[in-house]
């Protein structure tokens, strides 16, 4: 079965990844990565209270995911991949070449970001590196819940 989503959400592991992705996708493990969360044994332990038991969880460095792609895409379940932010999930890529499709699913408003659908706000750098990453052949769009059409990339960025 493997990795059936390699989303870009700034919530991380939230609500709508667990329940609407989740189940949709019958997800069976949720990988998170993020330095910071990775470092953080409190955080973890707040971001799995907010997943099912029947979910395992699990959380990675850049560089641990890097090394773990091909383990979580030969694994017999489900599973998903998030990262936070468009460099994470791009270095990502880059280091794991077999991912070829991402999901972007909430970049929320910050100084220097413009409204590019009402999920997903970006700053001009960030949709530039959309857009190489999309060059390099990794397919991107853009969906916030399952149940509505993607949008390709190159109507947002």
């Amino acid at each position: 079965m493997s990795v059936v989503l390699f989303r870009i959400d700034d919530r991380l592991i939230h609500g709508q990844v667990v329940v609407g992705w989740g189940q949709a996708t019958q997800a069976g493990f949720i990988v998170l990565v993020d330095d910071e969360v990775r470092a953080s044994d409190w955080e973890q332990e707040l971001y799995r209270m907010g997943v099912p038991p029947s979910v395992h969880v699990e959380f990675a460095s850049l560089e641990e995911a890097i090394e773990l792609v091909p383990a979580w895409e030969a694994d017999a379940r489900k599973g998903i991949v998030l990262a936070g932010d468009i460099e994470t999930m791009a270095a990502l890529c880059e280091g794991a070449p077999s991912i070829r499709k991402v999901n972007v699913g909430g970049i929320h408003f910050r100084a220097g970001r413009t409204e590019r659908l009402r999920y997903v706000y970006l700053s001009d750098g960030e949709a530039a590196r959309l857009k190489r990453l999309s060059a390099s052949g990794v397919e991107i769009t853009a969906q916030d819940v399952p149940t509505v059409s993607p949008v390709p990339l190159d109507a947002f960025a």
